[in-house]
């Protein structure tokens, strides 16, 4: 059952709180000694933790990825959609890569041509979509295509040429490089992560 109290309140000169006024002068001697008010947030916090509070509320805080300053609250925006270093992938290949790379792989990646096998044309991996909406499968259709196919071609179903065997060496040779490198950059990295970020 409550009690209804008349009794009155007073705003604490330290925190600036409602206190009944029965303790006002024991509230504001506790309040003064333990806590302080953050210069920042204005919460009330224990004077022993005030610093402690402060560089994990507000410090400013480095980036992983490009090591650029900025307050704690942005960090997980910046890391989902502004960090230069970010990995996001092409939209032609899939291929990951830095965000800062994007748009010059997805330049060279984009024009990439594939068969249509609906009109036997070549068509820009950019423009495939559009391509693709608009295609009825006859060759003369198709206006933006980057080039035609060869009557042979046309004859022989569309099928693509094959690659000469010394292309297919230099592929997998490359492609082995490739892993290496990924592999020792990825031991590289798990090692700097283990001894602490190098500043």
């Amino acid at each position: 059952m409550a009690v209804a109290s008349d009794e009155t309140t007073r705003i604490c000169n330290h925190c600036d709180r409602a206190i009944p006024s029965s303790n006002i002068d024991l509230h504001y001697a506790h309040c003064s000694r333990n806590l302080e008010k953050c210069k920042v947030c204005g919460d009330m916090v224990p004077k022993k933790h005030a610093e402690e509070h402060f560089l994990n509320t507000h410090a400013p805080v480095t980036c992983s990825l490009c090591s650029e300053t900025m307050e704690r609250e942005i960090l997980p925006i910046h890391k989902g959609e502004n960090c230069p270093q970010r990995i996001v992938t092409c939209e032609f290949c899939e291929f990951p890569l830095p965000a800062i790379d994007l748009a010059e792989h997805q330049e060279v990646c984009g024009n990439r041509t594939e068969l249509c096998h609906l009109c036997n044309r070549y068509v820009r991996l950019r423009e495939r979509y559009n391509h693709e909406s608009r295609c009825n499968g006859s060759p003369e259709d198709h206006v933006g295509s980057s080039r035609n196919v060869r009557p042979v071609e046309r004859e022989q179903g569309a099928r693509r040429r094959q690659p000469p065997e010394y292309s297919r060496k230099r592929l997998l040779f490359t492609v082995a490089i490739a892993g290496i490198a990924v592999l020792l950059g990825s031991l590289f990295f798990q090692k700097t992560m283990e001894t602490g970020p190098v500043v």
